[in-house]
């Protein structure tokens, strides 16, 4: 039997996603954002609200990467949730982690996460329900560490999702199925 829980937020798993931009000084920025989506095979929507200073970044810098998470980096992506780049002159250096400057777009690759998308601004998408960021990926970079024959290997990653339930971060990596593949025991 069901019960109803006090909770709106009931999509789980959700996305552990860095977005990372320069800053008008030219210093990184990076934010945890967990309302991430694909919008087409090679476009991405973040649900950002207009007081980020990474959704300025974006607008001004035209581009932005976004990284999945991964779980020997949470107590550094969870630090980029709590601590806003509005309130904080030094953010990205606290935490320890290093960037490069992308090749693809201008905007910066966060050194330590195993993937990054690297993306070129498209437009806000505003209307009374939310402000989103759609964004065209151009380049994706994968760590050599996390391939197998050329592909990305999921289980390798490690990646996060997070929790709206709890709170909670939880490791993504175990393969249950073949998509497109394993339903087709049931068509009749």
């Amino acid at each position: 039997m069901k019960k109803s829980i006090k909770t709106t937020e009931a999509i789980f798993p959700m996305p552990v996603l860095m977005i990372a931009t320069y800053n008008e000084d030219g210093s990184v920025d990076v934010m945890n954002a967990a309302c991430g989506t694909m919008l087409d095979r090679n476009q991405i929507l973040l649900n950002l609200s207009e007081t980020h200073k990474t959704l300025k970044n974006i607008k001004e810098r035209k581009a932005f990467t976004v990284s999945i998470a991964d779980s020997p980096h949470v107590k550094e992506a969870d630090y980029f949730g709590i601590v806003s780049a509005n309130n904080s002159d030094n953010k990205f250096e606290n935490s320890g982690l290093t960037a490069i400057k992308s090749k693809v777009v201008d905007a910066p690759i966060i050194q330590e996460f195993p993937i990054c998308m690297e993306c070129e601004f498209i437009k806000c998408q505003n209307d009374e329900y939310s402000y989103g960021v759609i964004g065209k990926i151009v380049n994706v970079l994968a760590d050599e560490e996390i391939m197998d024959n050329e592909k990305v290997d999921v289980s390798k990653i490690k990646a996060i999702a997070f929790d709206p339930y709890t709170h909670g971060y939880y490791e993504v990596s175990k393969r249950v199925g073949n998509a497109f593949k394993d339903g087709l025991d049931l068509k009749k």
